[in-house]
């Protein structure tokens, strides 16, 4: 085990820095209706991922009609004047691709995997929905019994389901993360067209998109087809909102227990955290890393496998565009309680800011942190989901190729801080999840 626990490192070390001295080439610039693009090639294979990032997600939504740019994640493949309706994704998959699409807080990002003779086919489609995108009564009330089942199975029918929605409603009272990006149904039920035609004309325009293109492309050809498909698309005309609430510091800790129909409790920690590319905000995924991230992580081999009181454990850091939070959670092992879980996740926070981490362990998590960042960017899938991020977030695309030095000037000072400064109870929510069963009548 040992022997092959130190090729295991030596061959990590050897993908990283091949990985990393190979730098990620990309041109950037913006079409006259204020289209952000990006290309980046790479010929190792003949494939394209075309994608659109629009920077609006659910925190641009008004709180009386949340769940608009989730809805329009769907909408977005109804198809236009001049692609049928459904056959969005069969003109994809006949073609050899495959394409999807995902809504955050922050953005709603587009995407096509192609082979590389079909990049004019994904720039086509791309095109399309940015022009002149398919908004009918046959379309819109599709997707509303589309968005409502998806909520159905996969929130309001599942163990937990209504988690997210708990822990964004608790921690937030002024800031919009305060509802999450599914919605409300019944405000998707009382919009009209026109107000689904006014959130499109706001918001999915030139100016408030990035298009990035990665793999098998020719930069001059590539050029070309964007100016063919995109530059005579108008730019917006609407002021955009961009959120200006602050949400206030924490001063108390608050405290929910849901009865649902699950078969064991769960317990939530939530803290505030600052906004992604702070400071602070890498020596939090550095935290995070020491506390979860594998079998030997704190979390897991002090309170799962040594103290046996959890049958699962975890950390999530969600550092987003505006300051997010860091949640932990766990469910115990039958018959555990849920109390006797959250003393011990409060045990092991109290022991990182109590103490600073060996160097063994500090060395451990920075080559995690090094092989998580090469492996996000492996793919030319993952290099253009990258270099959008990076360019609307933090308007640098070229921290594809910097941002792990952010990483390694953290210290293990910097992380017993910010567990001593964030992670503290009067910062947090905590929600108990118990079975009906255990609710007092």
């Amino acid at each position: 085990m040992k022997r092959n626990l130190i090729l295991y490192l030596i061959l990590s070390g050897f993908v990283f820095v091949n990985a990393q001295t190979k730098k990620i080439e990309f041109t950037q610039y913006k079409l006259g209706n204020g289209l952000n693009v990006i290309l980046h090639k790479d010929n190792t294979t003949p494939i394209v991922a075309v994608s659109v990032l629009y920077h609006v997600g659910s925190k641009n939504e008004d709180p009386d009609r949340t769940g608009f740019a989730h809805f329009f994640e769907h909408l977005m493949f109804e198809g236009s004047p001049n692609i049928a309706r459904g056959e969005y994704f069969k003109i994809i998959e006949s073609n050899g691709g495959t394409d999807n699409a995902n809504t955050t807080f922050d953005r709603t990002y587009y995407f096509e995997i192609l082979p590389s003779n079909n990049l004019a086919l994904g720039l086509w489609l791309e095109s399309e929905r940015m022009l002149h995108l398919k908004i009918d009564s046959i379309g819109v009330e599709t997707q509303r019994k589309v968005v409502k089942e998806e909520k159905k199975q996969r929130l309001d029918n599942e163990p937990y389901g209504s988690l997210l929605e708990k822990i964004f409603s608790n921690a937030y009272k002024v800031h919009p993360y305060r509802w999450t990006p599914i919605g409300k149904e019944q405000y998707i039920d009382k919009a009209s067209i026109p107000e689904f035609m006014a959130f499109y004309k706001k918001y999915y325009v030139p100016d408030n998109a990035t298009l990035t293109i990665a793999g098998d492309i020719d930069i001059d050809q590539a050029k070309q087809l964007i100016k063919k498909y995109f530059s005579e698309i108008p730019k917006g005309n609407i002021k955009i909102n961009r959120p200006t609430e602050v949400e206030p510091v924490k001063t108390a800790e608050v405290r929910e227990t849901v009865y649902d129909n699950v078969q064991l409790p769960l317990v939530c920690e939530t803290y505030h955290i600052p906004a992604q590319g702070t400071q602070d905000s890498y020596a939090i995924n550095m935290l995070t890393t020491l506390l979860s991230s594998g079998e030997s992580s704190r979390l897991v081999k002090e309170i799962k496998d040594k103290q046996q009181k959890a049958l699962y454990v975890g950390t999530v850091p969600l550092a987003m565009e505006d300051p997010g939070v860091f949640i932990v959670y766990g469910l115990p092992n039958i018959g555990g309680k849920a109390e006797d879980l959250e003393a011990a996740f409060d045990a092991e926070i109290a022991k990182v800011k109590e103490n600073l981490i060996s160097e063994t362990e500090f060395q451990k998590i920075r080559n995690q942190v090094e092989t998580e960042f090469v492996t996000k960017n492996s793919s030319v899938a993952g290099i253009a989901e990258s270099l959008a991020d990076y360019s609307v977030y933090f308007k640098d695309a070229n921290l594809i190729n910097t941002e792990i030095e952010r990483y390694m000037k953290v210290t293990r000072e910097d992380i017993k801080r910010v567990a001593d400064k964030y992670l503290t109870k009067e910062n947090r929510v905590v929600l108990y999840y118990l079975p009906k069963s255990m609710e007092k009548k």
